[in-house]
């Protein structure tokens, strides 16, 4: 079974014992892109540090109850990818009922909304996205709890998830064969088609958006029920390291709004990808080991561990290994029209070559893009030491 490494000989203290042993950010005239967010280093500084505290951050834990009742109680050593799957879909939840322009302040009094997120989360079997729920879906899969897995399997361990989360009712898509199918993506997320696991989506709720709008009867004959929409779509942009001919683009789509961020890492070390300055990415590291959060005697549940209070650590993109998942969130079908609209524009950017293809309708030769096979080639099984598995090798290689 395969480790994760670590980023840097402290990664198994806690934070209060790195906040200071981080490099701050350059003094830059080049822009700061966290999540669709244009910053200057020079006159922004807090505005940066805080939207990247912001962020829900996932790290290994301990002691948390056993996975599966008999499994482990840590995941430092093999959690790194699940981890990193979890921050990108905590910042689609937080979307999805904070909003983007929402901030954690420490020692604010939060609204409960932002607790029911991050409950979402949290060391349990009973939490929708834990990471025992996201172990334990994985075996159906054919990963043995405790083995890592790559940013596909992830993304479809946590499309499975989502089902049961009726709170946010989202409309999950992974986009395969580096293609994004407008067509597939608008039948999903219109109301008159059931989603996946149709008996854990919920009838109407009362947060349910009509087009951005909270549900009302004036509005519901005239306008279609529109499902959030978190689009993930895995890449491989190169054999064995990132082509250059991608980074433009890569870069843009931390420009976009809608962004989500982007999973992957270096071999044997992933991480949370929410920016880039000049030619580095900006990104979450999980690679930290912090006890599992208990709530307290009260009954709230202590946050400040879920938060990363120290500069985000950076690397060279050229360092990016090249298997990817890419993330977005449409709260409406505004969002997604625009999304695809600049999704267009890019294609017509000079030196920034397409690392997906948007389409209207799905072309003849695709296999059915809802059958999940997550089977490892055991061709492949000499690769299993590498970060990336196998499974995500089933699609196309990205080349010039």
């Amino acid at each position: 079974m395969g480790t994760c490494g670590l980023c840097n000989p402290k990664a198994t203290l806690t934070y209060d014992t790195l906040r200071f042993e981080y490099e701050d950010f350059p003094e830059t005239k080049e822009p700061v892109w966290i999540l669709g967010r244009k910053y200057s280093v020079f006159t922004e500084k807090e505005e940066i540090l805080l939207d990247v505290t912001s962020r829900l951050w996932f790290t290994y834990r301990k002691n948390f109850p056993a996975i599966g009742g008999t499994g482990p109680t840590s995941d430092t050593g093999w959690g790194c990818m699940l981890r990193c799957g979890q921050m990108i879909f905590a910042q689609a939840l937080v979307c999805r009922h904070l909003g983007r322009d929402w901030r954690w302040i420490k020692g604010k009094r939060q609204m409960d909304n932002y607790f029911n997120v991050l409950n979402a989360f949290i060391d349990k079997k009973d939490s929708y996205y834990s990471i025992h729920q996201i172990a334990q879906m994985g075996v159906g899969e054919g990963k043995s709890i405790g083995q890592w897995y790559g940013p596909n399997t992830v993304a479809q361990v946590l499309k499975k998830l989502a089902t049961f989360d009726t709170w946010s009712s989202l409309a999950v898509h992974i986009a395969m064969d580096n293609t994004v199918v407008m067509e597939e993506i608008r039948r999903l997320c219109q109301s008159n088609v059931p989603c996946a696991g149709a008996a854990a989506c919920p009838a109407l709720e009362s947060d349910v958006l009509y087009n951005g709008c909270p549900e009302d009867l004036g509005l519901r004959g005239r306008l279609p029920l529109w499902k959030p929409l978190v689009l993930l779509i895995p890449l491989r942009l190169g054999l064995t390291e990132i082509n250059e001919a991608y980074i433009e683009t890569l870069k843009h789509c931390f420009m976009m709004p809608q962004s989500l961020g982007v999973i992957g890492g270096k071999p044997n070390s992933a991480h949370y990808f929410i920016g880039y300055v000049g030619e580095e990415l900006i990104y979450l590291d999980p690679h930290t080991t912090q006890p599992a959060v208990e709530p307290g005697d009260s009954g709230c549940l202590p946050d400040e561990s879920f938060h990363c209070q120290h500069p985000p650590c950076r690397m060279s993109i050229a360092e990016l290994d090249p298997s990817i998942a890419v993330g977005f969130f449409c709260n409406t079908e505004a969002d997604f029209n625009d999304w695809c609209q600049q999704i267009k524009k890019l294609s017509l950017v000079r030196g920034a070559l397409p690392m997906f293809e948007l389409v209207e309708r799905q072309p003849s030769h695709f296999s059915n893009p809802d059958v999940l096979n997550l089977t490892p080639d055991s061709s492949d099984a000499d690769r299993l030491e590498r970060f990336f598995d196998s499974e995500d090798e089933d699609f196309e290689i990205l080349s010039l």
